[in-house]
């Protein structure tokens, strides 16, 4: 992503500030704001109006909604600045897992996670909400507090759930476990295969969740979440199916219009793409 070049609206850089509006559902002040204060350096075109990449599009989510999370605008600056001039130039900042924790910007790409202002390591004890490409885990009452050893499924679960943090491993023994119990547990394979993507095993997980979708085929989230893991693996074909399914049984899943426009577009299927985006931006305005 460089600036000062100009483009004559080559594919590199297909959007303008009209298309990225639409496909946001962001003010063009906003937009402008973001630009100004350094989070993308789109490209000029032959009249000289800004030309924005894929990977601006994504990087312009990415910033405004690190921003709602009221992540502080000097450290979120130098946290994608230097974040950026960490990565190769043809990296997409798609590939990435870009979070607020706390009041920190911590990143994630593949096993490595680290704080993005200052570059340091971390440990990976944080799990992120549903949202874009990151796999969503499901919302859960707290753990009982002591299990029998006659559990039941549901006893399983709150257990896994208590030990996702400290003891994955653990965790992933109790989710199978309630799903051995109850084969058709929507809640234990949504978190089981969420917390195998976290570590991250793709490649476990689209099975997990092929036979997930065999047990309780109606459930949105499955769907969702194996497109994360297809997407991941790199059949995004599959993932694209998986996400417009996804989108059959509930039309208001945002987070799978969003990806799903994505696909749409990186295949060069502009018009399909814009209604995703559409969709997405009419959904992220609902109260």
């Amino acid at each position: 992503m460089t600036g000062g070049e100009v483009t004559n609206g080559a594919p590199a850089a297909p959007h303008t500030l009209r298309s990225i509006q639409e496909m946001l559902g962001l003010g063009r002040k906003v937009i402008l704001n973001l630009v100004a204060a350094g989070f993308v350096v789109p490209v000029r075109g032959a009249r000289n109006e800004y030309r924005f990449s894929f990977q601006d599009v994504v990087l312009l989510r990415t910033a405004y909604q690190l921003r709602q999370a009221r992540i502080a605008p000097r450290k979120l600056l130098r946290s994608l600045r230097l974040l950026r001039s960490r990565l190769p130039q043809e990296l997409p900042m798609s590939g990435l897992r870009i979070r607020a924790v706390g009041s920190d910007v911590t990143v994630k790409d593949g096993q490595a996670q680290w704080e993005a202002q200052t570059g340091q390591m971390l440990l990976d004890l944080e799990v992120t909400g549903a949202g874009g490409n990151t796999v969503a885990f499901l919302q859960h009452a707290a753990p009982a507090a002591q299990t029998p050893a006659a559990a039941t499924a549901a006893q399983c679960y709150e257990l896994a759930v208590s030990l996702e943090a400290a003891d994955p491993h653990a965790a992933e023994a109790a989710y199978r476990r309630s799903l051995d119990l109850q084969p058709a547990y929507a809640d234990a394979y949504a978190n089981l295969g969420a917390l195998m993507c976290e570590q991250p095993r793709w490649s476990d997980a689209v099975p997990l969740f092929d036979a997930a979708i065999v047990r309780c085929p109606v459930v949105a989230l499955l769907h969702f979440n194996r497109g994360i893991a297809l997407e991941e693996s790199h059949r995004a074909d599959e993932a694209l199916k998986s996400y417009l399914k996804c989108l059959r049984l509930e039309p208001g899943f945002a987070d799978a219009h969003y990806n799903a426009a994505r696909l749409l577009e990186l295949k060069g299927q502009q018009q399909g793409a814009l209604q995703h985006y559409s969709a997405y931006r009419r959904l992220q305005r609902s109260p």
